[in-house]
């Protein structure tokens, strides 16, 4: 089987998935196999469920006469579907990476571009090597764009990823300490998101510059077309204004006002903004777009419980993000206790990184510090510390935060978000 023979049959289905639970009729299913399963065993369970057709990488499963069908590897027919797929797609494509916020600015974007456009975008988290084809390949004929939120923890991800989705317009939200084990120190971060830019520059694409980011200038230096915010003498000009924790921006004397906190989501508004401008959606709608959304997944969430204001960014965590969160969270009017877990995959430098949280922390003057996870339990030997997430809700139980702000702020690994119950 190869593309131009399947890629019809393809064009016939409702949707592709890898997760046989989630089969549904018309479907095709990516019977993918790992160390302690083997998918293509469900082969013939997904034909009977309804699916359109099943891609398998053993010869045995192979069943022609149901759809069933034999490639080499499961994962590389399907990026060259999605290859194929996105070479025939004449709309734009918004690809988009960074250290911090790139889900964030990702469903921004769409909320803006959807005012005037039928706008597909990466479903939740979805932004690897599976998850990018996959999206590619939710692209339907109805669709008058895409943005294409993409992740990398090691180098040459990005070039892989913009290989696949090709994107015509491209911007890399911040360069930050994340994976600084995989992509060996911040250097090679820098080095693994500009990808993006390679891939743009190559192909005489579009970059988003936020020019208030020095390294965002250096590498975008003499380039065009671009479209630029951050300055006076940028495209678009926005300035910052905050209501009670939430950020907004200005344009041109009009407000609009998020509900999302912290000054760092400031950059990721505008990003959304000039874009929406750039593709001539009227101010009024950008702001209705911001001021309607409403974050549900963990990253800069603002709930009230029981007369407390949590502020939940439990979805990842790094060195740059927690000492933003950590800046903007001391700005909350009353008491203030922060949870603060482990930041994952920063190899060598962990300690220090950890150390120079916890340093941080204590030189802001919270009225309570309580750390999870291993890492900052190394660091942190005379304060509130638990190994575990499970072990900082046995504490909860019997021991009620008495502040009225509370900070969850973890890698997603130490799964704060399992104590809010008990707060």
């Amino acid at each position: 089987m190869n593309i131009e023979q399947f890629y019809p049959l393809f064009l016939q289905s409702e949707k592709v998935t890898i997760d046989s639970r989630k089969i549904a009729e018309n479907d095709i299913f990516f019977a993918f196999s790992g160390e302690n399963f083997n998918a293509a065993t469900l082969a013939e369970d997904a034909i009977a469920k309804g699916a359109l057709a099943v891609i398998v990488e053993q010869q045995d499963y192979e069943n022609t006469a149901k759809n069933i069908f034999y490639v080499r590897s499961t994962l590389e027919f399907l990026q060259e579907l999605a290859v194929h797929h996105r070479k025939q797609l004449q709309i734009p494509i918004i690809g988009l990476t960074g250290s911090n916020g790139k889900t964030t600015t990702k469903e921004i974007i769409h909320a803006v571009l959807a005012e005037k456009f039928n706008v597909q975008y990466t479903s939740g988290n979805l932004n690897n090597h599976i998850g990018v084809p996959l999206t590619i390949l939710s692209i339907k004929p109805e669709h008058e764009m895409a943005v294409i939120e993409m992740g990398a923890n090691h180098q040459k991800e990005i070039e892989l990823l913009c290989s696949i989705a090709q994107p015509d317009f491209g911007y890399i939200t911040n360069f930050g300490k994340a994976h600084l084990e995989g992509f060996g120190g911040f250097e090679g971060v820098i080095k693994g998101k500009s990808e993006l830019y390679d891939y743009l520059k190559d192909h005489q694409q579009t970059i988003v510059v936020n020019e208030n980011d020095p390294i965002q200038i250096e590498k975008t230096e003499n380039y065009s077309p671009k479209i630029t915010f951050g300055k006076a003498s940028s495209d678009y000009q926005f300035e910052l204004f905050s209501e009670e924790h939430f950020v907004g921006l200005t344009y041109q004397d009009k407000k609009a006002v998020s509900k999302l906190t912290g000054e760092y989501n400031f950059t990721n508004l505008c990003a959304a903004a000039s874009l929406g401008l750039h593709f001539g959606i009227d101010f009024e709608k950008i702001r209705h777009a911001i001021e309607n959304y409403t974050p549900t997944n963990m990253r800069s969430q603002v709930v009230k419980k029981e007369g407390k204001t949590l502020v939940l960014d439990t979805y990842n965590a790094n060195p740059s993000s927690m000492n933003a969160s950590l800046h903007n969270f001391i700005t909350f009017e009353g008491s203030k206790t922060i949870i603060i877990g482990d930041m994952l995959e920063l190899g060598d430098e962990s300690e220090k990184e950890h150390q120079n949280i916890l340093q941080l922390a204590q030189e802001l003057g919270f009225d309570e510090i309580i750390t999870v996870g291993k890492n900052f339990r190394n660091v942190n030997s005379s304060g509130k510390s638990f190994e575990t997430t499970a072990d900082l809700i046995e504490y909860l139980k019997g021991n009620k935060i008495q502040s009225e702000n509370i900070l969850l702020k973890g890698s997603r690994g130490i799964a704060l978000e399992k104590s809010i119950d008990f707060i």
